[in-house]
């Protein structure tokens, strides 16, 4: 563990699930058929559509924590352009309580509600950007409020499938 520099977490910039199960921040509306139809959110064997929603930065804190993250790398931020308002969520909700960790037990997060935050979205596509500082003031301000609430910097970024679509984030 001495010789590791850097542990790097990767993060969709939304959230999908397969199967059933908890999830707080899936969104049922247009706003999840966007991204499971622009991100080609299918499985790969069965075809199944994969449940989408929004990112979730209570689970992104866990995992960067637990497995001792020091930087992001943001996948499928092209996803999100065409999307007017994004929401990120911040805490959950059980019985009047707020978690903004991870709950203590299983049942809790069965339960949960998701407490958003709303961002700007934006329209422009992102799939021919070179470099961070390109981007629509709004996809960077997405991807640095990401960073803050994962306690973790977001340092790469890919913005479509292909190798020349990551960028770097500098400081």
């Amino acid at each position: 563990p001495k010789e590791v520099d850097a542990v790097i977490g990767v993060a969709k910039a939304y959230v999908t699930r397969v199967g059933s199960g908890p999830f707080p921040t899936e969104d049922l509306g247009p706003a999840g058929a966007h991204l499971g139809d622009v991100g080609q959110e299918f499985g790969t064997t069965t075809g199944r559509a994969r449940r989408c929603g929004w990112f979730d930065a209570v689970l992104l804190r866990y995992a960067a924590r637990v497995n001792g993250l020091t930087e992001l790398f943001v996948t499928k931020l092209d996803v999100l352009s065409g999307l007017e308002e994004i929401k990120v969520c911040t805490a959950y909700r059980y019985e009047g309580q707020r978690y903004e960790d991870f709950p203590p037990h299983q049942s809790i997060f069965h339960k949960a509600e998701a407490i958003y935050e709303e961002v700007e979205g934006w329209t422009e596509d992102l799939t021919g950007v070179t470099r961070f500082e390109d981007l629509p003031p709004a996809a960077a301000k997405y991807v640095r409020r990401v960073g803050d609430l994962a306690g973790v910097p977001v340092r790469h970024l890919s913005i479509g499938p292909a190798r020349e679509q990551t960028l770097t984030v500098e400081d």
